[in-house]
């Protein structure tokens, strides 16, 4: 590969990390261009951006971005490695579950490691607990629907207490 070709994927790795919170290091080895182009598909409809990428190069990009030390990655950084990066912090351990149960007998795409939510997850081991991340979005609902029980008690009881001091107004209205 040309030093100006390099260059160039280097700039389009870093402006990838840049733009994406969200990226995992997988091992595509065992599949080939059919399966390859099957796990992409499938990446494409999660939201996902795949990239099939060389170590060095992927270690130099990584290298560059001052605001995160990524050097808990760079062990993961061997034999073939696909980046997935993504908007949503569990969509590519989502997709990889999906394409693994339907392609049991390959056995890959592996999680080599992760960079979530400002954390790293480095080991196949780790791709549950990644599933079960939720979203940004899914934790401010769960806060909400949490708040949202105890505002209607509140409004109930106020409603109620209104209910109460009206009628107690129109009993005394009544007797005078």
């Amino acid at each position: 590969m040309k030093k100006e070709t390099k260059s160039t994927v280097i700039e389009q790795l870093h402006a990838y990390i840049e733009s994406y919170p969200n990226f995992y290091l997988t091992n595509i080895e065992a599949l080939n261009a059919e399966k390859t182009s099957e796990l992409r598909r499938l990446c494409n409809k999660s939201g996902v951006k795949m990239v099939v990428v060389k170590n060095t190069l992927m270690r130099r990009a990584l290298s560059e971005i001052d605001s995160v030390d990524f050097a808990e990655l760079y062990e993961s950084l061997k034999g073939n490695t696909a980046v997935m990066f993504s908007e949503v912090a569990n969509a590519p351990a989502k997709a990889i579950k999906a394409f693994r149960s339907d392609n049991k007998e390959l056995g890959r795409p592996d999680l080599k490691a992760a960079y979530v939510q400002e954390g790293f997850y480095i080991g196949a081991d780790q791709l549950e607990a990644l599933v079960n991340i939720k979203s940004r979005e899914e934790l401010i609902a769960d806060i909400v629907a949490m708040l949202e029980g105890p505002i209607q008690g509140v409004l109930g009881q106020l409603d109620s207490a209104a209910g109460t001091i009206h009628g107690v107004l129109d009993t005394l209205a009544e007797r005078q």
